[in-house]
Parts: structure tokens; sequence; C-alpha cells
């Protein structure tokens, strides 16, 4: 779902067509985004109706498709940024498109977004403590001990961007 985040997030900024789209999404996010994953989406977006596709003519090539988002894909873009279920909510993935996106959402709506990550770290660190305890391989108690010393650290940085996720945005300031 992190995919669609972005790739409406993106689109919400501006047309773009696929291979445009694609770099601009792995450039903002850092992660590979291959074209099995990038038009099945955005054939599914132009379905349910939340962007037009547009055929862009380029002289002795084929024809280009644009994307635009759409009021239909703007409110999906916002609910998708506004919600971050449980059980995404400890894929940082999922987490940092919808962090990417605050801007487009009142400070309450962050909020409850921080909540669940919040949720999500404290769950894993008190899982990894667990097994880190019942673990006879110090190899694994290492790993397993990094991996909750990073949650952790993730947490106390979550209360600095809880503190910036609670002032308006300019965008909100500006209306």
């Amino acid at each position: 779902m992190w995919i669609d985040v972005l790739l409406l997030a993106k689109l919400a900024a501006q047309p773009l067509h696929g291979y445009e789209l694609r770099k601009q999404v792995e450039e903002s996010s850092g992660r590979a985004l291959s074209n099995n994953s990038l038009y099945p989406a955005l054939r599914r977006f132009a379905e349910a109706g939340a962007v037009t596709r547009v055929d862009e003519a380029q002289e002795g090539k084929p024809p280009r498709h644009v994307y635009t988002i759409t009021d239909v894909g703007r409110e999906l873009l916002h609910d998708l940024l506004a919600d971050l279920p449980a059980d995404l909510a400890g894929d940082p993935a999922e987490f940092f498109a919808r962090l990417a996106g605050f801007g487009r959402l009142e400070p309450e709506e962050r909020l409850r977004v921080l909540d669940a990550r919040e949720r999500a770290l404290a769950a894993q660190c008190e899982r990894l403590a667990k097994l880190a305890a019942a673990q006879e391989d110090p190899w694994s108690r290492l790993v397993l001990a990094e991996v909750g010393r990073r949650a952790e650290q993730e947490q106390s940085w979550l209360a600095t961007v809880r503190a910036r996720a609670r002032k308006p945005s300019p965008e909100e300031e500006s209306r």
C-alpha cells in the first residue's frame, strides 16, 4: 500500500508519465519500484476513477501515457495518508510513506498515524526483548538486541516528530 500512497502523492503535485513517476517515487523514497508494481497500480487507479490517462504524442515514438490525479484520487490519497492500520503500522515503508505526506493532513490526523506507529514499535520492542531473552545463540541475541535498539531509537525520534506534527503546516495556516 505504500506504493499507492507515494504514487498518488506524486500525481497530486503534477501530472506525470509512468517513467517519470517511477523515477520520482524512487528518488523520494530510496526504494526501487518495478514496472510490475507501477503499471498495475496505475491501471487500478484509472479503473477506480482516481487518475486519468491521456496519450501524449511524441515525434517518431509511440505515444506516452500521462497520468493525472482526479478529485476521487485526492480523496483516496487523503484517506490512505490519514489511516495507518495496525497490520501495516509495523512496516517502516508504510509509515514513512504516510509521514512524507503529513503536510496534507490536519494535526489530529498526523497524531493518529504517529499513535499507530508508536503502538507497533512498543509491541515490537516487547516481542524482541522476549525473543532475545529466550535465545541461546549469542549472535542471534546480538541481532535481536540491535533490532530492538533501533526500534527504541525510533521511539525517541517519534517524540520530536510528534511535537512538529501538532503544529499546523504552512498550507493549513494560509487557508
